[in-house]
């Protein structure tokens, strides 16, 4: 295909459609007599004439119809790709997807993506719950969420919150009937309320002291995988939880648990948001400054 065939061809279907030299040529900014030259010269290139022409009409010959008919849904096309890139320039737009789990959603998109919304009108948001570590790209996402220590090397992070630590807490009724642990080791003689993850695995307790790191299975009579079910049992005497600090910090502040083990609950990266390392779009920027951590 010749260079400037694709102009030709789209120069074609106006004329086709409009029926007239005069008003396609107005429609593309041409004069009749250029349009015209360029036509002829397409039938020439192509071997076949597509349109027939009288001095008061225009029209397109069968083979024309049929071009024309094979023609639209391909420039239809080309004029979406061409609006698509709207989102890359000038003022947010367009939609994103963003993949997290519920913890950071709570703690990262409620209180920032409603005013985002407002902010920008333009843009749509939609928002997967997933524990799973999925893959953004194979996902279709434009972005996900998750702990530092679990975004691979090759995306590009932004902190969007503080360090976090996890914590090992019980009710003060829990204690009266058991000693506190003094280790991890310890732990084996707890009932402990374990979270099953989405893999199928039981999310392990993490601990590291002195530059020693423990990894703890604990036992337990208890496996859940809903946060909310795992402090609602915590709250009411069950077992030991392990659990985000800052899910716990009023009740460990009120009295209603005890933190134990505090010397080995280390803390470790917070929020991240991550997305490939791609030209970002303007929308996918603005979120991202929406987010991004400035303690």
């Amino acid at each position: 295909m010749r260079r400037g065939t694709l102009d030709d061809l789209a120069a074609f279907a106006a004329v086709a459609k409009a029926r007239s030299f005069t008003r396609a040529a107005a429609e593309l900014g041409l004069s009749p007599s250029a349009l015209s030259h360029a036509m002829r010269g397409l039938e020439i290139q192509l071997g076949v004439r597509l349109l027939a022409r009288t001095t008061r009409s225009v029209a397109p010959t069968p083979a024309g119809e049929r071009l024309l008919r094979s023609l639209d849904p391909a420039l239809a096309e080309v004029a979406r790709g061409l609006a698509g890139l709207a989102e890359w320039r000038g003022a947010p737009s367009g939609s994103l997807r963003v993949t997290t789990f519920l913890a950071a959603a709570r703690s990262v998109l409620d209180p920032a993506l409603p005013r985002f919304l407002l902010d920008h009108p333009a843009v749509s948001v939609e928002v997967v719950i997933d524990d799973r570590l999925t893959d953004i790209v194979a996902g279709g996402f434009d972005a996900g969420i998750r702990f530092g220590e679990a975004v691979e090397r090759d995306m590009l992070a932004v902190r969007v919150g503080p360090d976090l630590r996890t914590v090992v807490v019980g009710t003060p009724g829990y204690f009266a009937q058991r000693p506190a642990p003094e280790s991890p080791a310890d732990l084996e003689a707890h009932d402990c309320i374990n979270y099953r993850l989405a893999g199928g695995g039981l999310l392990p307790w993490e601990f590291a002291q002195g530059g020693r790191e423990l990894r703890v299975r604990p036992g337990g009579r208890l496996v859940v995988n809903d946060g909310v079910m795992a402090g609602a049992a915590l709250r009411a005497g069950v077992g030991l939880g392990y659990m985000l600090e800052q899910d716990v910090a009023e009740d460990v502040a009120a009295g209603r648990l005890v933190q134990v083990l505090d010397a080995w609950c280390l803390p470790f990266p917070g929020y991240h948001l991550y997305h490939p390392a791609r030209q970002v779009t303007p929308a996918l920027r603005a979120l991202i400054d929406a987010l991004r951590w400035r303690g």
